[in-house]
């Protein structure tokens, strides 16, 4: 397409978008684990649900694999993804005296010990999740089979016939929706006026925030990309909250060459945002797309700031000084 023919584009991008300090922290660990140990090192499950990160760690020496009986007998270090894990993966890799490292998001840890500690007190745990999601997984695994009750709608609060009413206590899952999230919580308060909840919203800060962003510009653009992974739970609620927040499209892409073209053809203003396990890079790269394609002009639409970090394993604090 030439120049003369170009029509104007406006990219409202949202901020904060992207990598949040838990996902850039899990990479860290496995980038470093490389320099310290060298290739291969072993990661267990994705380390964060992106495509593009995976093929370049695999790229530079890591080996994923879903569980830890894939892994022969090495020295090479076993490193577990940001999602968390069962306590039996951390007592196999013991027994089979691997080296391992635990990449598990310090927020998602958080939520492991309030489960650990409702359940220290005897209450019955209501988990508010994703079925089959590596993070509800490695959360009902933190303690015994029957601890954790598992509900995913209002409806599954409604089925709900615990042993003790009065003895309850609810956790969530760090990557849903605040808004689903909030109506399944009201559902669980109304049916159970005295269950325990968390100190501090379990949702963490980054999902929270990336949904305000979207929810900002979602009624001010004609379409809305999220560049992230189909597996990536905090992407695909960041579609969802633009279509709800007054969107009339909102699609997930993993990169530029999945962007469906005719459907953009009509669009002036167009909404940019990234899920938190998803580079800037990406990001750049559907700019640039669109670049080809239009006119385009960038307005930042920033409703947060962030500076959150988080500390690296001890074992790797060396290599990262070096």
């Amino acid at each position: 397409m030439d120049q003369g023919t170009k029509t104007d584009l406006t990219i409202k991008l949202c901020a904060p978008r992207g990598f949040c300090a838990g996902v850039d922290r899990a990479i860290q660990i496995v980038e470093l684990a490389l320099k310290q140990y060298g290739a291969p090192v072993y990661v267990r499950h994705e380390i964060v649900h992106n495509r593009y990160v995976v093929d370049e760690l695999r790229n530079k020496g890591a080996v994923f694999v879903e569980e830890l009986d894939e892994i022969p007998d090495t020295d090479a270090p076993v490193i577990f993804s940001a999602h968390g894990v069962p306590k039996s993966v951390p007592a196999e890799a013991r027994k089979r005296n691997l080296i391992f490292l635990d990449a598990t998001c310090p927020l998602v840890s958080k939520v492991h010990r309030e489960a650990e500690l409702h359940f220290k007190r005897d209450k019955h745990i209501i988990l508010v999740g994703h079925a089959g999601h590596p993070e509800v997984e490695g959360t009902m695994g933190q303690l015994p089979g029957g601890a954790i009750t598992l509900v995913e709608t209002t409806d599954d609060v409604a089925a709900l016939e615990p042993v003790d009413p009065d003895n309850l206590a609810w956790i969530t899952q760090t990557t849903l929706s605040v808004d689903d999230t909030q109506q399944i919580v009201d559902a669980l308060k109304e049916r159970f006026p005295s269950i325990s909840g968390p100190h501090k919203d379990d949702i963490c800060y980054a999902t929270t925030n990336r949904q305000e962003a979207v929810k900002a510009v979602a009624g001010t653009v004609d379409a809305l990309i999220v560049v992230g992974s189909p597996n990536s739970s905090n992407s695909q609620r960041l579609r969802e909250v633009a279509l709800r927040s007054g969107c009339d499209y909102a699609v997930l892409v993993q990169r530029a060459s999945e962007i469906d073209w005719p459907k953009f053809e009509n669009v002036r203003t167009l909404g940019l945002t990234a899920g938190a396990s998803a580079p800037e890079i990406v990001v750049e790269e559907i700019i640039e797309a669109f670049r080809d394609h239009r006119n385009v002009s960038i307005d930042i639409i920033k409703t947060a700031d962030e500076t959150v970090v988080f500390n690296l394993p001890r074992e790797l604090r060396s290599v990262a000084a070096a």
